[in-house]
């Protein structure tokens, strides 16, 4: 039997960002035992610094990805294209010629929002922008967001049976754990004030200040703005606070610090999707303290598996650091929680499930 066939655009890592790992989780998952995978890279940025920064090179990748997308489609015939889209003027529109092309072409076209700012974008945008934003989602056959919490996002632009809720998930394979006689504590994301970066930073000195215990906290990833780093830094060096900075690591290396990670710590101040690194730390056991933004609570529930907290409040972070780092049975059993609700819900075979799902009703109208 023929297997239908669906034309995905993505860009695929490095760096290594939550659309580009969700790229390559598809791109291996088990979801080719029942669709045909096309893919298309839509990378034009190699290093996070690059992201915003336009010039006549990246200009001509973007012109040379849509020539190949219509090549792609002759030569294929998908019966679905999957678009990630931009929560940006510029970022729509460049994604807005992607599914004009599938439209030409006569492809069903299913969106995919991988974060939460949709609607804080149009309603500080124009009036313009939000008719060709409208004009444009009528094209498509429907939206895939991360979550129920999300689905509130794209309400006034289709019907609640076009809006798709599949959330991230991916199988993860856990290390042993390294012994340690302090207590580690673990940042996994880019070193941007939007992740909360100087909020960790300001709740290790709290800490450090008045709880007289060993820990360590270890921060993997990339800076991207140079006020930014120099701000947390000044915080470190001037308070000697045990943190240690890594660069962004591959998956062995990255899985080895969360299988030596306590607690596992990513407070956002600004809209999120559904954070890999939120599964990633779930997978591993870890408990979690992390903020209400996207759909961060659908997987991290305050007083079970972990502690929600409010955006730019440091204290709070520290208030929750250290009870887990005095409660050892707190942390094993709020640890054991969060793999318990993973291994239901976040695995790839539950995302594969719920994809397919919709990419078989789509077929199907």
């Amino acid at each position: 039997m023929t297997r239908p066939k669906v034309l995905l655009l993505g860009k695929l890592p490095p760096p290594y960002m939550g659309p580009s790992i969700a790229t390559e989780i598809l791109l291996k998952s088990g979801l080719n035992n029942n669709f045909e995978l096309v893919h298309l890279d839509t990378k034009i940025n190699n290093k996070i610094s690059s992201f915003g920064k336009w010039d006549f090179i990246k200009v001509f990748k973007v012109l040379s990805i849509y020539f190949q997308m219509m090549g792609l489609i002759i030569k294929t015939k998908p019966d679905i294209v999957l678009i990630p889209i931009s929560q940006t003027t510029i970022g729509f529109f460049k994604d807005s010629l992607f599914i004009l092309i599938a439209k030409m072409f006569g492809r069903k076209i299913v969106l995919q929002l991988r974060g939460s700012n949709f609607k804080i974008w149009l309603n500080h945008s124009t009036s313009i922008n939000n008719w060709y934003v409208k004009s444009i989602l009528k094209k498509t056959q429907g939206v895939i967001v991360l979550g129920n919490k999300l689905k509130h996002l794209f309400m006034d632009y289709y019907s609640d049976d076009k809006i798709f809720v599949v959330p991230n998930g991916a199988n993860y394979i856990v290390p042993v754990k390294n012994k340690s006689n302090e207590v580690k504590i673990l940042y996994l994301a880019n070193f941007l004030a939007s992740k909360g970066i100087e909020d960790v930073f300001k709740a290790i000195e709290i800490l450090n200040k008045n709880f007289n215990c060993k820990f360590v906290l270890d921060i993997i990833g990339e800076w991207n703005n140079e006020s930014d780093k120099m701000k947390c830094l000044s915080i470190k060096d001037s308070n000697q606070l045990p943190i240690n900075i890594h660069s962004s690591k591959g998956p062995t290396e990255k899985f080895q610090y969360l299988a030596d990670a306590d607690i596992f710590v990513f407070p956002p101040r600004e809209p999120e999707g559904h954070p890999w690194s939120i599964i990633e730390a779930m997978a591993a056991g870890l408990p979690i303290i992390s903020t209400d933004m996207g759909a961060i609570t659908e997987s991290v529930i305050d007083g079970v598996n972990g502690f929600i907290v409010e955006p730019k409040h440091p204290e709070q972070i520290a208030e929750k650091l250290e009870l887990l780092i005095r409660d050892m049975e707190l942390r094993k059993k709020m640890g054991a929680a969060g793999r318990g609700l993973y291994l239901a819900n976040f695995t790839e075979s539950k995302m594969v499930e719920n994809l397919s799902s919709v990419f078989n009703e789509i077929i199907k109208k």
